[in-house]
């Protein structure tokens, strides 16, 4: 047995050695980001410019993007990497959106500027969002195309994104146009600019966790093809509207409809094709029911007919949109409609109670149909846990806290001063308590440790805001399974609509 001013000094060593070791060196494992949401409107009064009297233009979305709000675009489909120890996420988003304005005779325009597949990686205290970026430039109209540019510079002032679960969310977090993103930007900001606030969503799991497998779809002889689904939004200005200040309503699913962001899916679908007619025609599972003030409206029974390359979608047996389906021609097992544009008939015309004519642009369609039973359909915009695309009205504004400089990292420097300072006294303890014990022992006593307080050994997660810059308060995670939900320095809530800039010559 070793003298008590060994084990004391022992004792001493190991704490101090536990203390000062890295805090890399022990971290979590790391986790797969599979699923989840970045919700970003890349500056809205570039939107306001796009869309004004001066430009003339429009904006549309690419991929299955979606919007939420008044001004912000949804991408989707979340995948990446998260290290809990250290803090690193690099989660990247499907789906795009593409700006055009200043139309010239040709049909072409001077603006046209797509952005997809955004990219967020963050390491160091430091943030950056990439994207796939097409731009033509100002003035030349010189069209560059460059994958996972550096767009903006993310300010996380003093947010810690260490020991994350999961969802792992980031809100309205304040982003700056880089050097590289102002060229891909055509020239029309400045490196510095400020962009809109960014805010996501990602969910994670063990790297080492197995995918669920799909099911096998059962392929009925009688039924013609295996499986088959339909995706359509119905019209985005629509959904819009639903949930907007005016009807002031939602949506709801069931009978195994899915929300995918853009777009409702109708599963489970069974009827018959003959590929030598090139006809089609199909019943769908699923419902959706829309309601608001003084409003409602169901789709169900959804079935679509194809016949000499035009389709057909209709609900409860009224036809309501048609759309050019094309030759219906088996690929890798699945016959498949990709976003085909879609126009209102007469009949849905008369379902939307008269909100729109006939011939009406709707949302377009896409329809997969497995001939094969080995054939699996294309998979639904994944938005996370609890992401539902209803789009929500923004609350009200708040007071904005003075912003952190975009390349503010956390001040770690005083929680490890801390930690070693805490870490001395706890070893004088044990030296002190291992001296007394060791006399106790000559008397014939024994040595009382105090028990661990109640919860120590499991301490429920809490959620870090930055109250200031790099100063953190903690609160008691949300209700909805210990979401951890980190809200940036310099972030503020605000309601696009009311803080759009004027119309002017450049956006």
């Amino acid at each position: 047995m070793l003298p008590s001013r060994s084990l004391a000094s022992a004792l001493l060593a190991a704490v101090l050695g536990a203390l000062l070791v890295p805090a890399g060196a022990a971290h979590a494992a790391d986790r797969t980001v599979r699923g989840g949401r970045l919700d970003w409107g890349v500056k809205s009064s570039f939107q306001s410019y796009v869309t004004g009297p001066v430009a003339h233009g429009s904006w549309s979305l690419l991929g299955g993007a979606a919007t939420v709000g008044s001004s912000r675009f949804r991408f989707h489909s979340a995948a990446g990497s998260y290290d809990p120890g250290g803090g690193v996420l690099d989660a990247g988003f499907s789906g795009g959106v593409r700006f055009t304005g200043h139309p010239k005779a040709d049909g072409s325009y001077e603006l046209d500027l797509t952005i997809a597949r955004p990219t967020v990686r963050i390491s160091g205290g430091r943030g950056t969002l990439y994207a796939d970026m097409t731009s033509r430039a100002k003035g030349t109209g010189k069209v560059t195309t460059a994958s996972q540019v550096p767009l903006a510079a993310l300010s996380l002032g003093g947010i810690d994104m260490r020991g994350g679960g999961s969802p792992v969310a980031l809100t309205d977090v304040p982003a700056t146009l880089t050097s590289q993103g102002a060229t891909a930007f055509a020239g029309y900001y400045p490196a510095g600019t400020a962009l809109d606030p960014v805010s996501l969503s990602v969910d994670t799991r063990a790297a080492d966790a197995p995918a669920s497998p799909s099911p096998t779809p059962s392929r009925s002889a009688s039924a013609g093809f295996a499986d088959a689904a339909v995706d359509w939004g119905v019209r985005r200005t629509f959904r819009e509207y639903v949930t907007g200040s005016v009807a002031q309503g939602g949506w709801t699913l069931s009978g195994g409809a899915q929300d995918g962001g853009a777009l409702f899916r109708f599963p489970r679908g069974h009827g018959s094709y003959d590929q030598e007619k090139g006809t089609l025609d199909a019943s769908f599972a699923g419902t959706v029911r829309f309601a608001g003030a003084h409003f409602g409206l169901t789709l169900d029974r959804i079935a679509v007919r194809v016949a000499d390359g035009r389709g057909t979608l209709s609900s409860a047996g009224r036809p309501l949109i048609t759309f050019a389906a094309g030759r219906l021609a088996p690929r890798g097992g699945l016959v498949a409609v990709s976003e085909a544009p879609a126009t209102l008939t007469a009949e849905g015309a008369k379902v939307f109670g008269g909100m729109y004519p006939a011939g009406t642009a709707m949302d377009p369609v896409s329809l997969a149909v497995a001939v094969d039973g080995a054939a699996r359909l294309p998979a639904l915009p994944d938005v996370g846990s609890g992401g539902s695309a209803a789009p929500v009205p923004s609350p009200s504004p708040v007071a904005r806290p003075e912003a952190a400089s975009p390349s503010s990292s956390p001040d770690h420097g005083r929680l490890y001063v801390g930690l070693v300072g805490a870490g001395l006294l706890a070893a004088a303890a044990i030296a002190f308590a291992v001296r007394r014990s060791s006399g106790a022992a000559r008397r014939g006593l024994v040595a009382q440790f105090p028990a661990p307080l109640e919860g120590s050994a499991s301490p429920s997660p809490v959620t870090r805001t930055p109250k200031g810059r790099g100063e953190l308060r903690d609160q008691p995670p949300t209700a909805r399974g210990g979401k951890r939900e980190r809200r940036a320095a310099g972030s503020h809530d605000r309601d696009d609509s009311r803080h759009r800039d004027r119309f002017s010559d450049r956006p």
